[in-house]
């Protein structure tokens, strides 16, 4: 099987079953591994598709006939490959495009489109991309940066307009991946030249101890990784820890724990030394901790199931520091799953009240004196400022330790994320 089925086939399980990406591509990259070529032409086909799905419908639409909804979801999903290649791809020939997009209908039951898929394809690369006119700046941006208008709008009414199309404009294209190096048993310089000695290019990240990479590749097959030298963690979430503040020896709480990263970067700062309960509500997922932590050859973390609308009593008031990294829309990491652009808004409406909930739970570990650190991985007024602010108000013993952090992608070079920390007066 070519890269290009490899991709279709990704593609159209995504479109037909409504399939997550990353677990799609995943199981699509291990069945083909030996047959597959390029993973890496793989992945971005796919991701890229993904992310411009709206702009690559409204390009083919200048050059059909009948209405995209007709289309069958393999002559579909063969025009958005092409017309992708064919419009951002610099380095895919035109031709190539083309006869392959062709051949991808008449190898998958879709032969009588083949006439229609040469024609579509070459009429559009003979033809500029006429973007709608800014005039419609709501109609201009969701086609531009390919995202429903009812998204850019939340964009547009939270954090302005100029704000909102840098948003859009950094969930298009490739992703850094960055390292949290494990100073448990490395540090930068030498994990760097670990790395490059399996041919892995990376520079020093702009938080501590991190390392971005610029050629990634299957970064877990890699020696570094299976030694445990690193774990990979976006530089919000390095953030984010960093503002919990947190020391040798203390007890820390992590109530929304899974699949670690945050918790495993919160041991590595206090150096192995002192104990981290992180709890996660389904027993599959503590189990990707467990793993971890022994990967990363940390001892202080004790994983179990737990919901995180249950307080446990024996620990109450006991932390020195609680995290609450709760469940979210995930608005602020759509340029790493574009499938959740095309969700409809109306699944936030029930997350504020989890989330509020969540936080009042988590308060209860928090000692006299301790600090408690919300966050999340959305940019949304309602999930973030809106609940804390809530929070703060019907709980008198907590209080604001600092303003409230939002980190922008196009101002932060991170993920989008929020996080606010709260502490416990002491009486």
């Amino acid at each position: 099987m070519n890269d290009r089925q490899t991709a279709f086939r990704v593609l159209n399980r995504i479109e037909k079953n409504k399939a997550y990406s990353n677990l799609a591509l995943d199981a699509q990259l291990r069945q083909n591994r030996e047959n597959t070529v390029s993973s890496a032409f793989v992945t971005a086909l796919v991701y890229g598709v993904l992310e411009r799905k709206i702009t690559l419908d409204y390009i083919l639409s200048a050059f059909l006939k009948q209405p995209i909804k007709k289309l069958r979801t393999e002559v579909l999903t063969a025009l958005r490959l092409g017309v992708y290649q064919i419009k951002f791809m610099d380095k895919v020939p035109v031709s190539a495009a083309v006869n392959e997009s062709v051949k991808l209908v008449k190898t998958n039951g879709c032969a009588y489109a083949s006439g229609l898929v040469n024609s579509v394809l070459r009429k559009v690369a003979d033809s500029a991309v006429l973007y709608p006119e800014k005039t419609d700046f709501l109609q201009y941006l969701s086609v531009r940066y390919s995202c429903p208008t009812a998204l850019v709008q939340h964009y547009i009414d939270d954090y302005g307009a100029e704000n909102a199309e840098g948003i859009l404009m950094s969930s298009i294209g490739p992703v850094p991946t960055v390292l949290r190096v494990n100073t448990l048993k490395t540090n930068e310089t030498d994990l760097k030249e670990a790395l490059e000695a399996e041919g892995i290019a990376s520079a020093i990240g702009q938080t501590e101890h991190t390392l971005v990479l610029t050629n990634s590749g299957a970064i877990e097959q890699c020696n570094a990784y299976r030694d445990g030298l690193f774990h990979v963690q976006d530089t919000a979430s390095a953030l984010c820890v960093q503002a919990l503040d947190v020391h040798p020896g203390q007890t820390v709480i992590d109530v929304c724990a899974a699949p670690g990263g945050k918790t495993f970067t919160v041991a590595e700062r206090m150096e192995n030394q002192g104990k981290i309960f992180a709890f996660d509500l389904y027993p599959h997922r503590v189990s990707l901790i467990e793993s971890g932590a022994v990967r990363l050859g940390i001892s202080i973390i004790e994983a179990a199931a737990q919901d995180a609308l249950k307080c446990i009593p024996s620990l109450q008031n006991r932390a020195d520091r609680v995290l609450c990294d709760v469940p979210c829309s995930g608005l602020g990491t759509i340029r790493r799953k574009p499938e959740i652009r095309y969700k409809d808004m109306g699944f936030i409406d029930n997350l504020t009240l989890l989330q509020y909930n969540i936080l009042v739970n988590a308060s209860k570990y928090v000692k006299e004196g301790g600090v408690l650190v919300y966050s999340t991985c959305t940019l949304n007024r309602a999930e973030n400022e809106a609940v804390c602010d809530r929070f703060l108000q019907e709980n008198a013993d907590f209080h604001k330790l600092e303003a409230y952090q939002t980190l922008l992608p196009h101002k932060d070079g991170t993920d989008g994320f929020f996080f606010a920390r709260l502490g416990r007066k002491v009486q």
